[in-house]
């Protein structure tokens, strides 16, 4: 494993500034999720550290080593794509091997390597098969199989799911869970977009935007805790409810954050009052929208199953504890 340090790290493409001064250190054995939106530099972030581009100015270190100037071959680093890049004419054994044939390693070392990888990703009984025999999910084992024989420091996933459907995504996440608890002597990057996969997979997630790093913490410290409006609506599902106005006046800031989870409809006590507009019963629980008259329905998560409806007015009261104000630069206040 290996401990990971950006100390100043600028990228940049001609005149176009992708990554702008980022100072983050990655812990030997941690996984870490890089998340944003589209264009905030995640993925240009993970092909620092492969050595796939260049830093234009700064210092990355392994260990205390700079590595700026490290080819790829040489830094210990593991990858796997979003589009599994498996070799059509090799069966999946000789997908898996490739990386130690290339190495010249020996014909026992590798079948043992591989085999044990393949044991540890259920994949045993595809072997023999070749990548066009297989489905989204197994293809993408087999790519993560393939990075785990290389016995990496660093294992670096790139939006791994983002081609598999629902149901597959979400078993392909608990493979790749299961990875790190049995490989913890792997530090690992994983890029992406999906928040829900942030959130269950990381020890801690580094937000970014535009280039720049928001916020490192894990899960329930961003989640808890945001320090900027940014953070606040990016990480959650559904997103962070904001109240501007006379709503946000209430409590001297410029705007009010509230979670769903964290408001209940009432009878008595009531601090904001609206119609229901729409609802979604997602089966566990339902997700009321209201029109308080604010900037957009305010969300409101009530647990199971709620015979809603729609156009009724009802009252509501916040969780005045789990109140988040910020300020005109949007950020959060004490």
């Amino acid at each position: 494993m290996a401990e990971i340090v950006f100390k100043k790290v600028s990228k940049s493409f001609g005149a176009i500034e992708v990554i702008k001064d980022v100072d983050l250190t990655i812990n030997k054995g941690e996984f870490m999720v890089f998340v944003g939106p589209s264009g905030c530099g995640k993925s240009t972030m993970l092909r620092l550290v492969s050595g796939l581009e260049s830093i234009t100015s700064g210092e990355m270190t392994f260990d205390g080593e700079v590595i700026n100037n490290v080819i790829p071959s040489k830094r210990g680093i593991a990858m796997v794509f979003q589009s599994y890049a498996l070799y059509p004419h090799m069966n999946v054994y000789e997908n898996m091997a490739f990386g130690m044939k290339l190495a010249k390693s020996n014909a026992q070392a590798i079948k043992k390597r591989v085999e044990s990888a393949a044991e540890l990703l259920q994949i045993e009984h595809l072997l023999d098969r070749l990548p066009k025999q297989l489905s989204g999910g197994q293809r993408q084992r087999v790519a993560i199989g393939r990075a785990i024989v290389r016995d990496p420091r660093v294992f670096l996933f790139d939006e791994p799911l983002s081609n598999l459907d629902a149901a597959l995504r979400v078993a392909t996440r608990l493979e790749i869970a299961k990875l790190h608890h049995n490989m913890d002597n792997v530090t690992m990057i994983y890029v992406t977009h999906d928040q829900v996969e942030a959130m269950t997979l990381a020890d801690r997630i580094c937000v970014l935007r535009d280039g720049y790093v928001e916020q490192v913490g894990t899960p329930s410290e961003l989640y808890e805790k945001p320090n900027s409006i940014f953070v606040a609506g990016f990480i959650g599902s559904p997103k962070m409810n904001f109240l501007t106005g006379q709503f946000a006046q209430a409590h001297d800031c410029a705007t009010l954050g509230i979670r769903s989870e964290h408001i209940v409809m009432t009878d008595s006590d009531v601090v904001w009052s609206g119609q229901i507009v729409h609802a979604e019963d997602v089966g566990s629980d339902t997700y009321l929208f209201v029109d308080i008259k604010a900037d957009e329905p305010l969300i409101v998560r009530c647990e199971g199953r709620q015979v809603v409806e729609l156009g009724k007015n009802v009252g509501l009261k916040p969780d005045a504890k789990q109140l988040h104000r910020f300020d005109t630069d949007g950020k959060p206040m004490g």
